[in-house]
């Protein structure tokens, strides 16, 4: 599981080992509530279940989380906090310690209250939606503890968190994090598909109540996350993107060629010549593909140095990715005089953008991005998509194309038909780092910040020279040409643990690129969101 909590102000503090000591006692503090909530929702639990084995079951967990508030006791005399001085909830801790008693009580949407509980079988169902609305807090405590056992010694000096994140990272309380989803699943046989699906909600509920209890960790410090909300703050922001497998789940280029090729099977003959006319340019297109294919290859081979630069070298990357360019060039002619694009419908072009698919999560990050009204910020599509209106309609329909800057290329119409040509505006690496560059060279100054994401060799360039680059995706052949060129890729967490360490600012052409598994996670590491 990838979570996009260890990318939030406290808990990147926190695993640097910066996090201030009050700051730090007051979440100690806090998080004694969500135990002792815990330790009354898991007896209550307990009194549901009919089973003797969940019964069991439950009360253990009930015994480990008095354990925990043990723990916490300790930690909170080791950090001057006396742990029989009432502290008083702030309203995230109030809001989920309320959520998880009352879902303990059965109030519940569709739930009985106790008082109307008819059966043992309706007392079961709640035991079940308690366990639902309490293991994701139990899975997340136990990946965060993972997450941050890596950093326990990294200079070789104890970190001052030591002691709390080993509790987490432990064994036995990942054996307890088990131990409540195999409970969760055990009880959650019986149960009809409408009862699933609450639970289903409450588990979501949780998880977002849990986030909004890291959110609200007081932190007055300097924090490198998010990139909003930086303590030394900046006035503009530019976020720029690819398209191509970055935001979208298949390649626009084979979307683009469907559509020819559904194109061509329209023309008014017989249905003989329209089956032949849709054979011939798929074969056609297939070749085409082929083609590209082994010659990216052969490509990417070429322009590699025989050895590693054992420093990032900007200059050798950008001469090297020449080769790129002549070969993305001679492979758009290719189609072009293949006459593949001849006669698509602009309309059908639309539609296939309104129904595009984005990987999960990209929607949701420019439609947030688009909504925060405390910082000018400019969006930049940069792209060699060879028809910009698909581009353009997938981000109408996802309601952010006014403030959508798009650098493409566009088909060339006669009417609303394709005339099959392209205009070239984007075809290689050189043309997008070019496209940046000057969109870069009207926000310049000290409280302006770019970031890049992107996933391809194609995005090398932009992805280095902007403030923050961030690469998605799996693409073996962007990191090959990387690392050969010096580039080091980091996970998006480690390094901005790493940087928060450091206490330096974000800057371009560093040599250090950041991997994200997901466009949540960028979304938390943007926006802290």
């Amino acid at each position: 599981m990838r979570c996009c909590h260890g990318t939030r102000p406290f808990v990147v503090c926190l695993a640097a080992g910066r996090l201030e000591v009050e700051v730090f006692r007051q979440y100690i503090a806090q998080d004694v509530h969500f135990l002792r909530a815990f330790a009354s929702a898991y007896e209550m639990a307990a009194e549901y279940a009919d089973d003797d084995d969940e019964k069991t079951a439950i009360l253990d967990l009930r015994k480990a989380t008095l354990e925990e508030l043990k723990l916490h006791d300790s930690v909170m005399k080791e950090w001057g906090v006396d742990p029989n001085k009432e502290i008083t909830p702030n309203p995230a801790t109030l809001k989920y310690t309320e959520f998880v008693l009352a879902t303990a009580k059965g109030k519940v949407d569709g739930g009985k209250g106790p008082g109307q509980i008819a059966t043992p079988f309706e007392k079961t169902k709640i035991a079940a939606y308690t366990i639902g609305a309490m293991t994701p807090c139990m899975r997340l405590y136990a990946h965060l503890g993972k997450e941050l056992q890596m950093f326990l010694s990294h200079d070789g000096s104890d970190h001052p968190y030591k002691k709390w994140i080993e509790y987490y990272s432990s064994k036995s309380f990942e054996a307890e994090a088990v131990q409540i989803e195999e409970l969760l699943d055990k009880l959650s046989v019986p149960l009809t598909g409408e009862e699933l699906s609450l639970i289903e909600k409450l588990y979501l509920q949780a998880m977002k109540l849990e986030t909004e209890f890291f959110s609200a960790q007081p932190i007055a410090q300097q924090s490198v996350v998010p990139l909003t909300k930086l303590n030394d703050p900046i006035e503009h922001l530019s976020i720029f993107s690819d398209f191509d497998l970055t935001c979208t789940i298949v390649d626009s280029s084979a979307i683009l060629a469907e559509i020819a090729i559904l194109t061509g099977a329209k023309v008014d003959q017989g249905v003989t010549d329209a089956k032949k006319i849709s054979s011939d340019m798929r074969s056609s297109w297939d070749a085409l593909s082929s083609k590209y294919t082994e010659e990216y290859e052969a490509c990417i081979e070429g322009l590699l140095p025989k050895e590693e630069d054992k420093e990032f070298d900007y200059e050798h990357l950008y001469k090297s990715l020449e080769q790129l360019a002549n070969f993305e060039k001679r492979a758009n002619t290719r189609v072009v005089d293949s006459g593949m694009l001849r006669g698509v419908n602009l309309d059908d072009i639309k539609r296939a953008g309104e129904h595009l698919k984005l990987h999960d999560g990209c929607k949701d990050f420019f439609q947030k991005i688009v909504k925060k009204e405390t910082l000018t910020v400019n969006l930049h599509i940069l792209s060699y998509c060879w028809c910009a209106d698909l581009i353009r309609s997938a981000f109408s329909s996802v309601g952010c194309l006014n403030e959508l800057s798009i650098h493409s290329n566009e088909f060339n119409f006669e009417g609303s038909i394709s005339t099959g040509e392209i205009d070239i505006k984007m075809q290689s690496p050189l043309d997008k780092v070019e496209a940046f560059t000057n969109v870069l060279n009207q926000n310049s100054g000290d409280k302006h910040l770019s970031v890049y994401i992107g996933d391809s060799v194609g995005d090398l360039l932009c992805l280095l020279k902007a403030d923050v680059g961030i690469v998605v995706g799996s693409s073996g052949s962007l990191r090959r040409v990387g690392r050969q060129f010096g580039v080091t890729f980091v996970p998006l967490f480690p390094g901005v643990v790493a940087k928060q360490r450091e206490g330096s600012r974000w800057r371009g052409l560093s040599g250090t690129l950041y991997m994200a598994s997901n466009w949540s996670e960028i979304q938390a590491f943007v926006l802290g969101a």
